[in-house]
C-alpha cells in the first residue's frame, strides 16, 4: 500500500526510515569477555584450576596451549586453534619456537597471538639460561644441555653458537656466530679465534642444531670442527666439545671420539 498525497509522481514513506526494514537485519556483534559462552568459562576454569593443581605434567600439549591462547584470544574458544597448531607444527615447542611468518600462514593467528608465544620462547631460553651463565660448565653439564635444547631443537635451519669459557670453565659469555639453511651453516674458523681473544676466553664448547632431528655429526660437521681446532691451539685455547642438537638427543664430540 502506497503513502503520499494522490497526484504526486512518487510516493513518500510514511516514516523517514522505513526503507531500512527491507535490508539484511545486522550482524550480531561479537562476543564481549561477559557474553561467553558458559561452557567456554567453565572449560578455562578447569584448565587453570588443573593447571596450579598439578603443573604442565598433568596437562596435554593442546591444553597447555589453550592455556597460552586464553589471552591473546580473550573473546573465543582456542581449543580448536590448539588442535589446528599441533598439528601443523608436531608439538607445544614446535609451537612455541615456530617462526613467525610460519605462524602468520595458520588461520585463526594474528600480531597479538604470536607476539605472546615469542614472549613465551625468549621467556623459557632466558631462564634455561641463567642456569648455566656464570657457572661452572663441569658441574652444571645437564643443565647446559637443557639451555642448548631449548634454544636450539626446534630450530627449522641450522643456528651455530660458541659458549665461551674462562680459566675455571664458566660460561662468560654465549653467542649465535651464524644462521644457514635447513642442512648447512657458514663458519669461519679465525672469527671464532678472533671472538674467543677479544673475551680473553680459554676454552670453547661449539653448539649447533640438526634441523633433521638426527643428531648424527656430517662430514662437513667433522671437517669444520678440526679446522677451528687448528685455529684454536696455536692461542692456547682449548675446544673442550662440539655438541649436535637434535630433536630428542644430542651429539657429543668428545664423547664419540671425534675430538681428542
Amino acid at each position: 500500500m502506497a503513502h503520499g498525497k494522490a497526484g504526486s509522481t512518487g510516493t513518500l514513506p510514511l516514516f523517514p526510515n522505513e526503507a531500512l526494514t527491507t535490508q539484511e537485519p545486522p550482524a550480531p556483534a561479537p562476543l564481549t569477555a561477559g557474553r561467553l559462552p558458559s561452557y567456554i568459562k567453565d572449560h578455562r576454569i578447569r584448565l587453570r584450576q588443573r593447571f596450579r593443581k598439578g603443573g604442565a605434567a598433568a596437562m596435554p600439549d593442546y591444553e597447555l596451549l589453550e592455556l597460552v591462547l586464553f589471552r591473546a584470544l580473550p573473546r573465543q574458544d582456542v581449543k580448536p586453534l590448539a588442535h589446528q597448531l599441533l598439528k601443523q607444527f608436531g608439538d607445544f615447542a614446535r609451537v612455541v619456537s615456530a617462526r613467525p611468518e610460519r605462524l602468520a600462514q595458520v588461520k585463526g593467528v594474528g600480531e597479538a597471538l604470536i607476539t605472546d608465544l615469542k614472549v613465551l620462547e625468549a621467556a623459557a631460553q632466558r631462564m634455561a639460561r641463567a642456569r648455566v651463565m656464570q657457572r661452572q660448565v663441569i658441574s652444571s653439564w645437564d643443565a647446559l644441555l637443557d639451555y642448548c635444547h631449548t634454544a636450539m631443537a626446534h630450530r627449522s635451519t641450522e643456528h651455530f653458537r660458541v659458549l665461551f669459557l674462562d680459566r675455571k670453565n664458566c660460561l662468560i659469555a654465549d653467542e649465535e656466530q651464524a644462521r644457514g639453511t635447513v642442512d648447512h651453516v657458514p663458519v669461519y674458523p679465525r672469527e671464532v679465534a678472533k671472538r674467543a681473544l677479544d673475551l680473553n676466553a680459554s676454552a670453547l664448547i661449539l653448539v649447533h642444531n640438526h634441523p633433521s632431528g638426527d643428531p648424527t655429526p656430517s662430514t662437513s660437521d667433522i671437517d669444520m670442527t678440526e679446522r677451528i681446532n687448528q685455529a684454536l691451539t696455536p692461542l692456547g685455547i682449548t675446544l673442550h666439545d662440539h655438541l649436535i642438537i637434535g630433536s630428542n638427543a644430542e651429539l657429543s664430540f668428545r664423547a664419540e671420539g671425534l675430538l681428542l
